[in-house]
């Protein structure tokens, strides 16, 4: 069972500025109506509607900081005799100023806010009856009703919203926590599984180099036992020998050639993308690599997505663009991020969504990371590519 306005919901600061326009319409109603007031009673009004107003929007704040039933109670004891005074001394002119305690009563327990509603009736058609006569009361109670209750809903639709503009907000950012979060475990994901392939392949190394070394050496064995006596079964398992030695240093050689390390991880990017360019330049294509901004290491991943996106864009302007010129520029110049472009001046492409495979990799590698890859060219107009990841 509840025990304090948290129960609901909370109005917050946004019934500030709603409370505040309906006091100062209904004091613009009340001094400019047909009513005419003498200076002491427009003072008084005045005065009263400060202090009406000071506490409707400093002490209704309290209350919600405080979050506390009694707080808030003691607050509508205390506005809407207020209110009440404020409509009798305006002569029923200043009926806007206590509509908006009924909206503030929705930061109650639903029980709450059919109490404080009931109460701000009352105090509204009171002063009727007793400037008028109670036969007033009745035609008056309905157009008030109907008021509170629009109010009320009208407070309620927009605590609501933004209730829900909240959650939104909140569910974002968890969202975006956990794409962040995603991509760490696909990164560790990945170096688990370089990981576990390079043991694997080193315990093959280990296997396949000691069968063959065992195997050679009852070879020659064979042949150191056999050499004086039987010449050409020496010289057979001598040839038997070097055959093993050669389909074993092969082997290796596979596995060796496998464990090699990616470019990036023994030297710097701009260093391994010269070579790169180098490369296309002995191909007959001018190419030139520009590096902007001041050098900083990057993750593994990040240093070989772009070496990757280098690589393959340089292929394909040598397979595709027939173009006489390339430019190169990796970009450090901005905060937190790190830009490669491959521009050149080749036929271009009209289609530019699809690629190919080595293309669709580039994209799979920096969405990884939470980086992008755009494209653009145009028929006759060059390709360029440019792939931005976190770094």
């Amino acid at each position: 069972m509840s025990t304090g306005p948290s129960s609901r919901t909370h109005t917050g600061r946004m019934g500030d500025i709603p409370f505040a326009v309906a006091v100062l319409a209904g004091y613009v109603a009340t001094l400019t109506g047909s009513e005419r007031f003498t200076l002491r009673e427009a003072l008084l009004l005045i005065l009263l509607g400060v202090v009406y107003l000071s506490i409707g929007i400093y002490g209704f704040a309290l209350c919600e900081r405080l979050g506390s039933l009694r707080a808030h109670a003691v607050y509508f004891v205390v506005q809407i005799p207020l209110g009440a005074t404020l409509l009798y001394l305006s002569r029923g002119q200043g009926w806007l100023c206590i509509l908006p305690l009924a909206g503030q009563s929705v930061a109650l327990p639903r029980r709450g806010t059919v109490i404080v509603s009931a109460l701000v009736l009352a105090a509204s058609v009171l002063p009727f009856g007793l400037m008028g006569g109670w036969a007033v009361v009745g035609r008056v109670v309905a157009p008030f009703l109907a008021g509170i209750v629009f109010v009320v809903l009208f407070t309620e639709l927009a605590v609501s919203e933004q209730r829900a503009r909240a959650k939104m907000e909140q569910l974002a950012a968890e969202l975006g926590e956990a794409n962040a979060k995603l991509r760490d475990y696909a990164l560790q994901a990945e170096e688990l599984a370089a990981a576990e392939e390079r043991n694997r392949l080193a315990r093959e190394i280990h296997d396949t180099l000691g069968h063959y070394l065992t195997a050679i050496n009852v070879q020659l064995e064979a042949a150191r036992v056999v050499l004086e006596s039987d010449r050409a079964r020496a010289l057979d398992a001598l040839n038997k020998a070097q055959t093993l030695a050669k389909k074993g240093l092969a082997d290796v050689r596979r596995s060796v050639a496998t464990l090699r390390a990616t470019p990036t991880e023994s030297r710097p990017l701009p260093e391994v993308i010269q070579t790169l360019a180098e490369e296309c330049r002995a191909a007959g294509i001018s190419t030139e690599l520009v590096v902007g901004g001041s050098y900083r290491a990057l993750r593994p991943q990040a240093d070989l997505t772009l070496y990757r996106a280098a690589q393959e864009g340089l292929t394909n302007v040598r397979r595709h663009a027939h173009a006489s010129q390339v430019q190169i520029t990796l970009d450090y110049s901005a905060a937190g991020v790190v830009r490669l472009t491959v521009e050149d001046n080749g036929s271009g492409a009209a289609e530019t969504k699809g690629g190919g495979f080595g293309l669709l990799g580039i994209r799979e590698r920096a969405q990884i990371l939470g980086g992008q890859v755009r494209i653009r060219s145009l028929p006759g107009q060059g390709f360029t590519l440019e792939v931005e990841v976190p770094g």
